[in-house]
């Protein structure tokens, strides 16, 4: 506000509202894993089991990717972010379509690497959607006046016919008032669109119409012989509108890392079109119309690439600020990929542990016969086309899924915002000779609070209807998450996880009883049980830290929550004056968000005193503090029975806010 020269009363508004905390969505999962079809190392947001088939394609015997995401979405998951992971020696099924000469001119391609693609017949239909006749007495060798404009536009590709004689030509700009096409004309100057042919003189009849259609191609897609994709009004002039390579470019997904910035994937085509030659090496050469036939043409040359997958495909590697664009994105690899999606709170790899088998295929019924007394009915329909069947991944060794789930735990304690589901190698999730031994030695490995290991795997029904069993075993990393997911968004994410039946499971691998789970609890492997009467439960919610303060999922999850929340909630503190107004309004801010929390039971305590503390004062925050541009908020909640205070300090410092740990603080005796 100007300082005031008359006397008088001035009002100036002032903002001395509370900058709300607001607490954010904790059941948002991620995974990685190998797929039939879909972008490979680009993270896709997917919310229904639905939309996964349609970017990823369906059940397969060489991934556990279909089965953990249905089970996600089968358990109560709403949204989850899917990265597909192969090795360099994926490619996409291709093939050429010519021009008149012939030579080269469009490269189709399936829109994604794998043999998926070599399902796909592709056929192209000339049509003429738009079509008028000339006025002879009104035509020279730069345009032609004509009945109706209606249907050409600026680069519009028209055939220009009289009985047998045709050229070809395009439409450079329309006189609306005059009713005329003007060409593209080589005569004037060297332009892109230059023609071999001299206007209308090329043998035409000046005293009679031309007839002028335009000219555009239908492109069909068949899948298996089914046709799956319809693509009309394609050009071949790239300053049209609908021009065949701008159109069905290839898919190109921008990297996010906010929930904002995109609520669902965009929608996939089945296939993408580049220019195979330059353009002007086609337009220089007469602007020849395609080669169309009705025969289908097959894409071929797709491939998995899964037969020398190796652990760095899964995890990839750090990246330097230095490295080119083409080596961050050899880097950028499966769970790379997932660490800018800072909406994930939750992350599994259950394909790591792949047991690969070949899909099976359902045999044809046998013909029927003819009954001879009844005449000749129609004939029958040609055999349905088999999919084509790609490599098979390998199953990787103890080493390799150490090393995937020791890279996903790394992540996670990194990023401090998101935990990691833990499968047991296939040898531990089995009854043999070892019972348990195999398993707890395999969660010995682990040490974290920012992970927590279930057991064992599960048994679903197969939607491939294996001749050999109807059942698959496996991994429960992604019906896990869908019950991280259902608790959080039915009670919140200061529930634990657990004690809910499991949709879509028909068994487990080993029975737990209550004499091995008294075994497994206290070293924190989650049991899942099937329990009489009650079907099948996760009977465990303990993470693998050897910390007393973090043993229980819930409680690393909410303080995971409440530390973010705070962080992005508080950056607006960022450069304002270390003064007694920031602090209490900073105060304010904390206690209104904590609350909340408490109001809907997420903190323990029959009193606000009892459930948490904010402390931001001039004892906290002296004049030395303050001399070197720091402010600093120290915050307790109580979590969980018993009452347990975990310490989360707020401090600016470098003009940015940092969120840090300090433990226990107190703790009552108890029984956990």
């Amino acid at each position: 506000m100007q300082t005031p020269l008359t006397p008088g009363v001035y009002y100036e508004r002032v903002d001395a509202s509370v900058p709300l905390i607001m607490a954010l969505r904790t059941d948002i999962a991620g995974f990685v894993g190998m797929a039939t079809r879909g972008p490979i190392d680009q993270p896709l947001p997917v919310e229904s089991f639905r939309q996964f088939k349609a970017y990823f394609g369906d059940f397969t015997g060489s991934a556990y990717l279909a089965y953990a995401v249905r089970g996600f979405f089968e358990n109560g998951g709403r949204r989850c972010w899917v990265t597909r992971v192969s090795s360099e020696l994926a490619s996409k099924a291709q093939t050429v379509v010519q021009a008149g000469g012939p030579q080269d001119l469009w490269r189709i391609a399936a829109y994604s690497p794998g043999v998926w693609g070599n399902d796909l017949d592709v056929s192209l239909r000339t049509t003429h959607r738009a079509q008028t006749l000339t006025d002879p007495r009104a035509c020279t060798p730069e345009s032609a006046t004509v009945d109706s404009i209606t249907g050409f536009e600026r680069g519009t590709h028209v055939r220009l016919s009289q009985g047998l004689i045709e050229i070809y030509k395009v439409v450079s700009e329309v006189d609306a008032v005059e009713g005329r096409l003007l060409w593209v004309n080589p005569k004037r100057e060297p332009r892109p669109y230059e023609s071999q042919f001299d206007s209308l003189s090329s043998g035409f009849d000046p005293n009679k119409p031309i007839l002028i259609e335009s000219v555009e191609y239908t492109l069909l897609v068949k899948e298996l012989g089914r046709l799956t994709r319809v693509y009309e009004g394609l050009s071949l002039v790239p300053d049209h509108p609908r021009y065949g390579p701008h159109l069905l470019a290839p898919l190109i997904i921008p990297r996010f890392s906010q929930e904002s910035t995109l609520p669902s994937a965009p929608e996939p085509i089945a296939i993408e079109v580049v220019d195979d030659v330059a353009v002007t090496a086609w337009i220089t050469s007469g602007l020849r119309p395609l080669l169309v036939n009705a025969t289908e043409i097959t894409l071929a040359g797709g491939a998995d690439g899964l037969a020398v997958l190796s652990a760095y495909d899964f995890i990839g590697e750090q990246v330097d600020p230095l490295d080119s664009d083409l080596v961050k994105r050899r880097k950028q690899r499966g769970l790379r990929t997932l660490e800018e999606i800072s909406e994930v709170s939750i992350l599994a790899i259950p394909d790591i542990n792949i047991q690969p088998r070949d899909t099976p295929r359902i045999s044809p019924p046998p013909p029927c016969v003819p009954d001879p007394c009844l005449p000749p009915g129609p004939p029958s329909p040609a055999p349905p086309r088999e999919p084509s069947v790609g490599d098979l991944p390998p199953r990787f060794s103890e080493a390799d899924i150490y090393q995937v789930q020791a890279a996903l735990v790394q992540q996670c304690e990194q990023l401090r915002d998101r935990i990691a589901l833990l499968d047991p190698p296939f040898a531990a999730a089995r009854n043999d000779q070892l019972g348990t031994a195999a398993v707890r030695a395999w969660r010995n490995r682990f040490d974290s609070k920012y992970a927590a290991f279930y057991y064992p795997w599960l048994r679903v029904v197969d939607p491939l209807r294996s001749p050999i069993s109807l059942t698959r075993d496996v991994p429960p990393s992604g019906h896990v998450a869908g019950q991280y997911a259902q608790t959080d968004l039915q009670f919140g994410v200061h529930r634990a996880p657990a004690n809910a039946p499991l949709v879509w499971t028909q068994d487990v691998t080993v029975v737990v009883n209550d004499e091995v789970q008294g075994v497994l609890n206290p070293l924190g492997i989650n049991a899942i049980r099937p329990l009489a009467e009650r079907g099948i439960r996760i009977f465990g919610a303990r993470t693998v830290s050897s910390d007393s303060d973090w043993r229980f999922v819930n409680v690393r999850r909410l303080l995971m929550m409440i530390e973010k929340a705070i962080d992005i909630a508080t950056q607006w503190a960022v450069f304002e004056p270390n003064d007694f107004r920031t602090r209490t309004k900073l105060s304010l801010s904390l206690t209104s968000f904590l609350v909340s929390l408490w109001q809907r039971g997420a903190l323990m305590g029959a009193t606000a005193n009892e459930a948490f503390f904010v402390k931001c004062d001039d004892e906290l925050n002296p004049p030395s503090e303050r001399d070197q541009g720091r402010l600093l908020a120290l915050v307790g909640v109580a979590p969980s029975q018993p009452f347990e205070f975990v310490i989360v300090r707020v401090g600016r410092e470098n003009n940015q806010f940092e969120i840090s740990e300090a433990g226990s603080l107190a703790s009552a005796s108890g029984v956990f």
